[in-house]
């Protein structure tokens, strides 16, 4: 009886610490460089997927929003702007190799220059994780190469599985 007792007991406690485990948050932070182009800014919204080497993904479907950290009054992806974004969202299971960076295109002035992109990542019982990634690209329906996303993979598979990946969590609220 006393080890049936103690098997019920250490079963809860394993299903207790799995549980917490799901809800681990990591603070990411995202630093955003918009090039110095004429008419390099935007006022659109953007968004930031980004996945690990498993093929999981956190999804912030606009930065700003989530976790823009400037001054208050802040005009964000303007011409040589470094903005600073960062919140908390689900750890990924590895550090971040790829990205999935879109304009939803709105707004008066709605291409935008981006130079690059860098990551890091920090949790409990998580080692702090950094990833640059350079865009170099216009997010534009007017200047080639004509596309609203941008992405950028050094993750070991392809492109291909970034658009199949199991969403692990949406990222849409701020610390």
């Amino acid at each position: 009886m006393g080890l049936n007792n103690l098997f019920v007991h250490l079963l809860i406690l394993f299903s207790l610490a799995v549980a917490g485990l799901c809800d681990v948050d990591c603070v990411f932070t995202v630093y955003v460089r918009t090039g110095s182009a004429i008419k390099g800014g935007t006022d659109s919204i953007i968004s930031l997927r980004l996945y690990d080497a498993n093929g999981w993904y956190v999804e912030i479907p606009n930065l700003e929003a989530w976790g823009g950290i400037m001054e208050p009054g802040h005009n964000y992806y303007e011409r040589g702007n470094l903005d600073i974004f960062s919140g908390r969202a689900p750890c990924l299971t590895a550090p971040a190799c790829a990205l999935n960076l879109t304009s939803d295109g709105s707004g008066d002035n709605h291409g935008w220059y981006c130079n690059y992109v860098e990551v890091t990542t920090t949790g409990p019982h998580v080692p702090c994780a950094q990833q640059l990634f350079t865009v170099e690209q216009w997010l534009a329906t007017d200047i080639s190469p004509f596309e609203l996303t941008a992405i950028r993979n050094s993750c070991s598979y392809g492109v291909d599985r970034l658009s199949h990946a199991v969403m692990k969590s949406s990222a849409s609220s701020s610390m």
